[in-house]
């Protein structure tokens, strides 16, 4: 990769952290609504994979998914918005944090049942190749779901049609509280399981964008070339606990420092430092993110309420129940 494609997705990252920082501080000051899951740490697995894909291939994301929606098209401003439930939010207050969704551009939603949205990824992939549109369908997940039966059905079913979909497993140690290595047979819980049902299971350095694009470029590729999905574990770290109202205590001292010291937007910085990169070009990366995130976070907390005549809007796409008959 070279030095203008990295420093693009170094400052993308830069977006993604600052607005988490922002969602944070307006959590904390009671403007954000209901509770909210910060993925501040884990923006490499979300940026890295966006960029291999297609703008036209689908997204599905767990309720840990603003880094997918900002990666995928979605803005600062229509995120914080909708995290505090202004008229302006990316699905108008109706679906807060857990719940971004921008269908124009293929981020086709984040999901708070846990693998629930795994066999939705296959239906997706599953539509696209009876369209014949070479699209494809890429599930984000964690590790926790990996001990669901949703996750081996949508293995199965997708190796079983061959379908284009990736399953993209961003392991970061926990399921909610406990570690996912304290309840899980194999030391990889999403890859060492691939092969059960015939498909390739990889693990990437999920905190390392370069590493991360490459593998999901190559997977989508060989997908998109009628050789069936794939199952890509990444291994990330999220900064914050589980939720906001998580102090994160049941983490050791000494591997949070340790990850702390492996952070996305840090190995950025050190692969363009390899490139030439100076120090004044990332300072105006830095500021440009900076300047954004904060108009954004103006903007969202001048905007309008929604108006409860809109409650029952974009429920039905017929605005009623006639399609279940």
């Amino acid at each position: 990769m070279d030095a203008g494609a990295l420093l693009d997705r170094y400052e993308r990252m830069n977006v993604i952290r600052r607005t988490e920082k922002a969602a944070h501080d307006l959590f904390l000051r009671g403007l954000v609504k209901g509770t909210t899951h910060l993925a501040a740490g884990q923006e490499a697995v979300a940026v890295g994979a966006s960029a291999a894909l297609r703008p036209d291939d689908y997204v599905f994301a767990t309720y840990r998914g603003h880094h997918h929606a900002l990666a995928r098209g979605a803005t600062p401003e229509e995120c914080l918005a909708e995290l505090m439930s202004r008229s302006t939010g990316l699905c108008r207050a109706k679906g807060g944090s857990m719940h971004l969704t921008k269908a124009a551009t293929g981020m086709l939603g984040s999901y708070a049942i846990v693998g629930a949205h795994l066999p939705m990824a296959v239906g997706a992939a599953w539509s696209a190749r009876l369209r014949g549109t070479g699209q494809l369908a890429v599930a984000f997940f964690g590790d926790g779901a990996t001990n669901i039966g949703a996750f081996h059905e949508s293995l199965n079913l997708a190796a079983v049609w061959k379908l284009p979909v990736l399953f993209v497993c961003e392991n970061n140690l926990y399921m909610e509280y406990t570690p996912i290595a304290d309840v899980t047979a194999v030391p990889r819980p999403a890859a060492d399981r691939a092969p059960a049902h015939g498909i390739p299971g990889e693990v990437v350095d999920g905190n390392d964008v370069v590493a991360v694009e490459e593998a999901v470029g190559r997977l989508a590729r060989r997908a998109r070339a009628g050789d069936g999905p794939a199952v890509l574990e990444a291994e990330t770290y999220r900064h914050f606990g589980h939720s906001r109202t998580d102090p994160a205590a049941y983490r050791p001292a000494e591997e949070v420092e340790r990850w702390l010291k492996h952070d996305p937007l840090d190995l950025a910085r050190g692969r363009l430092a390899e490139l030439g990169v100076g120090e004044e070009r990332l300072a105006e990366c830095d500021e440009r993110a900076r300047a954004v995130v904060e108009r954004a976070v103006e903007a969202a907390k001048a905007a309008p309420p929604p108006d409860p005549g809109e409650a029952l809007t974009d429920v039905w796409a017929d605005g009623g129940a006639a399609w279940r008959t």
